[in-house]
């Protein structure tokens, strides 16, 4: 058996820019769209009553991934992340494992890309601001892509007043603030654990787009579904949207049907419309696809095999 590349948190974050992120999560989704990457439905496995593990599977190019992820929500009050994983990464003519990188930073840094990507697509022409409801490690990220993107005013909001101040100041020329503060910028990026609606119908504007990151499982919602209906809706991948995302609740209403609802791919590759008019108040549900893991797994790959950074190494 070769050699397998070891990549861990740190390294993950060091190989991937949040610039580089974005462009290959972006591809990843037209590779999707053009039905030239393959991913099959996320598999969930209940470990109750303390979380559940996802399998996520996906192929593209030549290389094939498997992401085995938890949600453990209880795990921070022992010290442990709510999130952890590993990636596999083989290769699709021989099927031999080539490395195992950390879920969590792969997780991390395609979920932040996403967020730009759908924000570039969707955002109306002159949209500045941005709102963080959400300061974890996943908001984090999702703030430093959006600064790689290019918004550099923002605001940062979480319970924990720390994270958001840490953030901030990271950020540079981003505030600390409250909800209501965060929830009326330009574009709204959601990054909570969806265990509670943080978003109601009356925050909405004229003219927003809201990035909805935290709802990717049966039961959670960050929005009301009053606000869900009273947007343009955009997803990632309607079967896990409709299924265990924002969108769920107003699918399951009967409120919100298929033909509703335009997926980013199809906006990317020209093949849909983006937002009806600079009024319209647009709402993006991602609930994160193994494509994405894909595309931040392999550019780590790339960057480890040209030296970029130091992967460790196992022989199986």
């Amino acid at each position: 058996m070769p050699q397998l590349a070891v990549l861990d948190h740190d390294t993950v974050l060091a190989a991937v820019s949040p610039a580089a992120a974005i462009e290959v999560t972006r591809e990843a989704f037209l590779h999707h769209h053009r039905g030239e990457w393959v991913m099959p439905a996320k598999v969930y496995l209940q470990s109750p009553p303390y979380g559940d593990f996802r399998a996520m599977p996906a192929r593209g190019g030549e290389l094939a991934l498997l992401k085995w992820i938890t949600s453990f929500p209880g795990n921070p009050a022992h010290g442990l992340p709510t999130v952890s994983g590993v990636v596999c990464l083989s290769s699709t003519t021989t099927g031999v494992p080539l490395a195992i990188l950390d879920a969590r930073a792969v997780t991390a840094l395609r979920t932040g890309a996403v967020a730009a990507v759908a924000a570039r697509a969707l955002a109306p022409v002159g949209a500045r601001t941005v709102g963080i409801v959400g300061c974890g490690l996943h908001g984090a990220w999702t703030g430093r892509c959006m600064a790689a993107a290019g918004y550099d005013d923002g605001v940062c909001f979480d319970p924990r007043t720390e994270a958001a101040a840490a953030l901030a100041a990271e950020l540079g020329g981003w505030a600390v603030g409250d909800l209501p503060a965060a929830l009326a910028c330009d574009v709204v990026c959601c990054v909570t654990p969806g265990a509670a609606v943080v978003l109601q119908r009356g925050d909405l504007r004229p003219g927003q787009h809201l990035n909805m990151l935290g709802a990717d499982g049966s039961g959670k919602a960050e929005a009301s579904v009053e606000a869900v209906v009273a947007c343009e809706l955009y997803c990632d991948e309607w079967a896990q949207a409709s299924h265990g995302g924002e969108l769920t609740g107003a699918v399951e209403a009967g409120l919100v049907t298929r033909e509703q609802v335009t997926t980013l791919g199809a906006v990317l590759a020209g093949d849909a419309p983006g937002r009806s008019g600079p009024a319209a108040t647009t709402l993006f549900d991602s609930t994160g696809l193994a494509i994405q893991d894909l595309a931040v797994a392999a550019a780590a790959l790339r960057a480890a095999q040209a030296g970029e950074v130091a992967a460790g190494v196992v022989s199986l």
